[in-house]
């Protein structure tokens, strides 16, 4: 309990000390860092001003990829795209900077170059009009927030490089284990006569060779001993002492060290289902995790359409007895990806999936572009460079303080 009322002090320091960063960062008269808190145009983009002169800049991204769009006003009213030379600098976290030339295009200019994800960055925008030159700067921030390395190691937030990575491909079954056929055994006497003594109890654990019975021989009226055959449990005890054997079952005993697991796999599935592919069985009783490989096939299907794929796994714990309903993995086969990133570190962020990149103590979302994906990893197709450090475990802490500060996707 201190330990839970300890974090959430952390945590609620961490979120005042972060909206306060975002508060420090310095601003300009003719935009905020604040979503939606500037001054907006016609065609609601950003108005950027200066004594009668005016551009307003917007990103456009209805039908097309992400581009800025931008309309020239002077003295309140819209001048010719070709009376304007624009351009606009994005610096990005790390100092990367995209430089966009504006051509016309009706009655705005548009830009040459895709804004790409995520949309935080320090604009610069530089316009001539009228033989005058015109400068404005602002940030535009989403996704972003600093943490102190002091603040990030309280609350564990790990850190990993974004490179390849090997992923399995596999199938999820469910199923039962069953008793192996070779490991039951049904104890007779090899010669009729009278039981003497039984010296084991059902439920019992006997070893190979020991002494389970004693019965004296009909026609040589001579005792000998039944000893057991395997090492296993007794199952079964059909014979109490002073009965005749009469060739009868007298102990059944099952070794149970090793059962199969019987795997029900789908039609759709069995064409890449193969032999000696690895299996994971896992318990839901009592989550114990043992590994295998298919093992056989059986001949026909089942009523539900099924076919049953049996795995030898070890039942040393008992953990799967005969009769358990187990869950199975069967790993179907192992890919290559030059970038992945670890699932642990997904996020949700507006209508994204992001991981944190941290350049220096500052993390920003970066949205991607997903592949193929298993238990552990996920291929990365885009929105995210090699090489890039980014947050793993508890990266949930990262989405509250980016949330708390209203870094949002505002365009």
């Amino acid at each position: 309990m201190k330990q839970i009322v300890y974090l959430t002090c952390l945590l609620s320091m961490l979120l005042l000390q972060s909206c306060s960063d975002v508060d420090s960062i310095p601003q300009t008269a003719s935009a905020e860092v604040v979503a939606g808190d500037y001054p907006r145009g016609p065609n609601g983009g950003r108005l950027l001003e200066d004594g009668d002169f005016s551009i307003e800049l917007s990103i456009y991204e209805t039908g097309v990829p992400p581009e800025y769009r931008a309309w020239a006003y002077s003295e309140n009213t819209l001048s010719a795209p070709s009376a304007v030379d624009l351009t606009v600098t994005l610096t990005r976290l790390g100092d990367v900077r995209d430089l966009i030339r504006f051509d016309p295009e009706g009655d705005f200019l548009r830009g040459d170059t895709v804004i790409y994800e995520p949309h935080s960055f320090l604009v610069s925008v530089d316009a001539q009009h009228q033989n005058r030159q015109y400068h404005w700067e602002f940030d535009s921030l989403e996704g972003r927030t600093t943490i102190s390395p002091t603040m990030a190691q309280a609350f564990g937030i790990d850190t990993e490089v974004a490179g390849p990575a090997t992923l399995t491909q596999s199938i999820q079954v469910i199923g039962e284990t069953k008793p192996l056929p070779e490991s039951s055994r049904q104890i007779s006497a090899r010669f009729d006569g009278l039981v003497q003594s039984v010296e084991v109890a059902m439920g019992q654990r006997v070893q190979e060779g020991q002494r389970l019975i004693t019965v004296e021989s009909n026609s040589s009226l001579q005792p000998y001993h039944i000893n057991s055959p395997i090492s296993g449990t007794v199952l079964r005890r059909l014979a109490n002492p002073g009965e005749q054997t009469n060739g009868r079952v007298l102990l059944e005993i099952l070794d149970t060290t090793q059962v199969w697991a019987e795997l029900a796999i789908h039609p759709s599935q069995r064409g890449i289902v193969e032999m000696g592919m690895p299996v994971s069985i896992r318990s839901p009783i009592s989550e114990e995790v043992v590994n295998g490989a298919v093992d056989s096939f059986d001949l026909t299907v089942r009523a539900d359409q099924s076919i049953i794929a049996r795995v030898k796994i070890s039942n040393e714990g008992n953990a799967f007895a005969p009769g358990t309903f187990i869950q199975g993995e069967i790993e179907t086969g192992k890919f290559e990806v030059p970038l992945a990133v670890k699932r642990v570190g997904l996020q949700p962020f507006c209508d994204f999936t992001v991981v944190y990149a941290k350049i220096g103590d500052t993390y920003e979302v970066r949205m991607l572009e997903m592949g193929r994906q298993d238990a552990e990893w996920v291929e990365i197709l885009g929105g995210l460079e090699s090489g890039t450090t980014y947050v793993t475990t508890n990266s949930y802490i990262l989405k509250a303080d980016v949330e708390k500060s209203g870094a949002s996707h505002d365009h």
